[in-house]
């Protein structure tokens, strides 16, 4: 069998494939057997139908299909194990099948064009000497304060307030209705859709709810009845109202104040294991710094690695790309059902050629970052010592001790994160890293939607209405 090569775009070899006289005649000689076998034709006992008549009722170009179809599959085989071809993925005709039943004639040679996708050729002109931001990320001992004081808020006792006015950080009851303000006087104030609710609770804070609305609450007392003027923002997600003024009508029946639990040792007892607020503080601490070491490990590889992709030459295959893609969606249904999701309604015909679209760029970049460590660690002989990577997973069984662990598995994860570790390490130690403040090398590019929200947004649960009007533009 004579095979031809030629190298094309995204890591595609071209194949042009004669099949020789005698084995397309040997094909079509064998189609017509299987289907003499086979045929159920009135008149005629079950493998004794004539040739002719055989051909008459299924038609040479039935027959012809079926034997070009054998033709090609074992062809292009042959062909890649002939050629030493270290294919990936499913080979691709070139040539038109309808072309190719007319052409073919059983007894002469049949050529026709295949492509197969290879490994890419890895070109990484640069790896070492790189140059870099990172942003360093400190440690904030206010972040301790922060989760403690959080921890108080929650465990709050609400004491009922009498005798004086509603201020910030109260918890209020009241009964509410919003009405747009008429663009021309005269007209007839129009009730907004959903913004009314009775027996509403929540905390007054700045900058909960549109903007107006709490601040027109504050100095309420308990009884009071009034009216508070409002402004829904340009970006409001009910664009009939974004932008527009408002008054709302509201009634407080309720005036409540938080008591916070004393910050003792009997506070740390009831959030904690820890038998001391000291002990607490300490974990906290410990917790958080390490958050922050970590943070700026991540950061400088991530400026190592997208320096590194600068310098890499790679034409992806489809084959990998699409691999990849379902990997990224792979991640993202765990993702959903990890948060009690159900992912069967969310993955439909219609949004999966969607979300794989969308995920092609992710799926590219991180083809890339994994071809370019690759390249370094094949350019300085980095390996991983088999004896610690036992020793890791000797470790995480244990830690895992009774869960249906794959061990094979968690070794090839092991044996990558170790290398990559020190693949790290070794593009740190010959790289220039300058440490810079954290958001400052932060770009002003819009922030891309997670492949969750595609799927998500149109199956969120309603809250109510009065939750959808006034609450929709609560701060983060």
């Amino acid at each position: 069998m004579k095979v031809t090569q030629e190298k094309l775009p995204a890591s595609q070899i071209g194949l042009e494939i004669e099949i020789p006289a005698d084995k397309s005649q040997q094909s079509y000689e064998q189609v017509i057997q299987n289907f003499t076998r086979a045929a159920n034709i009135p008149g005629f006992r079950k493998g004794k139908v004539p040739r002719q008549i055989l051909l008459q009722r299924l038609g040479t170009t039935r027959i012809k299909a079926a034997a070009l179809e054998e033709l090609i599959q074992s062809g292009i085989t042959e062909a890649i194990k002939q050629a030493e071809i270290e294919a990936i993925g499913q080979p691709q005709l070139r040539s038109s099948f309808e072309d190719l039943i007319g052409a073919f004639e059983p007894g002469k040679p049949l050529t026709f064009s295949a492509a197969v996708d290879v490994l890419p050729e890895i070109e990484l002109k640069q790896y070492s000497g790189l140059q870099v931001k990172a942003e360093e990320v400190k440690y904030d001992p206010e972040k301790v304060e922060k989760v403690l004081e959080e921890n108080r808020q929650e465990r709050a006792t609400l004491i009922p307030v009498e005798g004086r006015a509603a201020q910030m950080g109260d918890v209020v009851i009241i009964d509410f209705k919003g009405y747009l303000v008429p663009e021309a006087e005269g007209e007839e104030p129009q009730e907004i859709e959903g913004a009314s609710a009775t027996d509403f609770e929540t905390e007054l804070s700045p900058g909960r709810f549109i903007e107006g609305f709490v601040d027109g609450i504050v100095g309420m007392s308990p009884g009071e009845t009034k009216e508070i003027s409002a402004q829904f923002p340009e970006g409001y997600p009910q664009q009939e109202i974004a932008g527009k003024p408002a008054k709302f009508t509201v009634t407080v029946k309720e005036l409540k104040e938080k008591e916070l639990p004393e910050l003792n040792d009997d506070f740390a007892q009831e959030i904690s294991e820890f038998e001391t607020l000291a002990e607490l503080r300490s974990t906290l601490e410990t917790r958080f710094r390490e958050e922050a070491e970590k943070k700026t490990k991540t950061n400088k590889q991530q400026a190592l690695l997208d320096d590194l992709i600068e310098h890499l030459e790679a034409d992806l295959p489809e084959t990998m790309i699409e691999q990849e893609v379902d990997s990224v969606l792979t991640q993202t249904a765990m993702q959903l059902q990890r948060q009690g999701i159900d992912v069967k309604k969310l993955f439909t015909k219609d949004t999966v050629p969607q979300l794989r679209q969308r995920s092609r760029p992710e799926a590219i970049d991180r083809l890339k970052r994994s071809l370019a460590l690759q390249e370094v660690a094949k350019k300085e002989s980095i390996e991983v010592e088999p004896a610690a990577v036992e020793a890791r997973v000797k470790e995480l069984m244990a830690e895992y001790s009774g869960q249906d662990i794959d061990r094979d598995r968690l070794k090839e994860v092991v044996q990558e994160e170790l290398l990559t570790d020190k693949i790290f390490v070794w593009l740190e130690e010959h790289s220039a890293i300058e440490l810079v403040p954290e958001g400052s090398l932060q770009d002003d590019e819009e922030d891309e939607i997670d492949d969750a929200e595609i799927i998500e947004e149109s199956t969120q649960p309603e809250a109510s209405e009065a939750t959808i009007t006034v609450e929709a533009t609560e701060a983060e």
